[in-house]
């Protein structure tokens, strides 16, 4: 009867801890994915193929993110995406797309006004995290 009670018990643990760990890969974030749905995709559509609501409103072609790759040789332009993304660099004149660095950073003063914190790896943070998103999202 003992032996009853403690496989019972070891059995129950187990499917807890099995449950408990497909319950935390369900809720594991993915904070690229949640960058690009948050702020891209209105424009660049969910899919990042240029499609969003969004788009039909700008006056440029809204560019297709998933062939990033494939329109630079095969290899993910990353560097040259971080700037686009980020706004500061050359070429940063008018433009439609959001300048998100300068974004983030107004978001990190909000968000965080009392807590020490270097604002540039917070941007840096959030725009590396869309910039691998970016990468998973190349066609093969």
């Amino acid at each position: 009867m003992r032996h009853k009670a403690l496989f019972t018990t070891v059995a129950a643990c187990a499917t807890l801890a099995f449950a408990g760990a497909a319950l935390a890969q369900q809720q594991k974030t993915d904070p690229g994915k949640r960058e690009f749905e948050a702020n891209c995709a209105v424009c660049h559509g969910k899919d990042g193929k240029g499609a969003g609501p969004y788009a039909a409103e700008l006056k440029a072609k809204v560019p297709d993110l998933t062939t990033m790759a494939k329109r630079n040789g095969g290899v993910f332009p990353v560097a040259k995406a971080f700037a686009i993304i980020e706004g500061a660099g050359k070429g940063h004149g008018p433009r439609e797309m959001p300048v998100w660095g300068l974004d983030y950073t107004v978001q990190a003063e909000q968000l965080l006004p009392e807590m020490p914190y270097n604002q540039a790896v917070y941007v840096r943070t959030r725009i590396n995290a869309l910039v691998e998103y970016l990468v998973r999202i190349q066609e093969k």
